[in-house]
């Protein structure tokens, strides 16, 4: 079997080199239902239901575990999702740029609606890391902001943000907890934001984090580390992000020294 003529072997813009068709040429058949499946959700558009697995699988003529496989990876790629007991077509991911801009503007540019659902803001002592961090006293009062983020009301991730009390000491009378914390900080405390230091890693949420966010534990999940100061290079916040693996990507820009 070849490349042009296997249906797994989809080709295009982003495709990866052999579209995923190992040298020797042999395409394990679940690989081979993907491929189908793929064309059946490009007819589908966005929103299609799939029909059930049974029929797909009767279609294809493969078992139901190698059809449940191929599902399995398309859900993990966000080509699909649940909706009660139904799977359907998803829409593309979210592009989320890694700059200074909030989420509630990442989200808005693309034409979805931002929101958050807030889990809890309650002030602590800074645990001596986080002091570290926030160039503040071990024990020194800080705000813990926990929201879980949304677009178009779907569940898309988790955002834990630390402030120190001092800086935003009216955060908890103030603040509207549905909307941008960084709008915040610039109108009603004067903060600017200067420069931010930020990681990514993949993980698997915990337990609670997939209850919040509603998406089963074994879903790979992009966590953001983000410590961001202000234009006199003071820290402002430390910010730890998990969004869905399967809805969202990052882009930024690269340009030469």
């Amino acid at each position: 079997m070849d490349e042009t003529s296997d249906p797994a072997a989809r080709s295009g813009p982003g495709a990866p080199i052999r579209s995923g068709i190992p040298e020797h040429g042999r395409v394990p058949k679940y690989y081979a239902v993907k491929g189908r499946l793929e064309e059946l959700l490009d007819e589908l558009g966005e929103g299609g239901v799939l029909p059930t697995e049974r029929d797909l699988a009767a279609r294809f003529g493969v078992a139901r575990e190698t059809l449940r496989q191929a599902l399995r990876e398309l859900l993990i790629q966000g080509r699909l999702r649940r909706r009660g007991r139904s799977t359907v077509v998803a829409g593309p991911k979210l592009e989320q740029p890694l700059s200074l801009a909030s989420y509630t503007e990442g989200v808005r540019r693309q034409g979805r609606v931002p929101g958050r659902t807030l889990i809890g803001l309650e002030r602590l002592g800074a645990e001596p890391q986080l002091a570290g961090q926030l160039r503040l006293a071990p024990g020194e009062p800080v705000w813990h902001l926990e929201r879980v983020l949304l677009a178009d009301g779907e569940r898309v991730g988790l955002e834990s943000t630390y402030l120190a009390v001092g800086r935003v000491p009216a955060l908890d009378v103030e603040f509207d907890p549905g909307s941008s914390l960084y709008a915040y900080l610039a109108q009603k405390a004067g903060i600017g934001f200067g420069a931010a230091d930020e990681r990514i890693e993949t993980v698997l949420a915990t337990p609670r984090e997939a209850l919040l966010i509603g998406t089963p534990p074994a879903l790979p999940m992009l966590l953001l580390h983000r410590l961001t100061r202000d234009a006199e290079d003071r820290p402002v916040e430390r910010v730890r992000s998990l969004y869905r693996g399967d809805r969202f990507s990052f882009t930024t820009r690269l340009e030469a020294d």
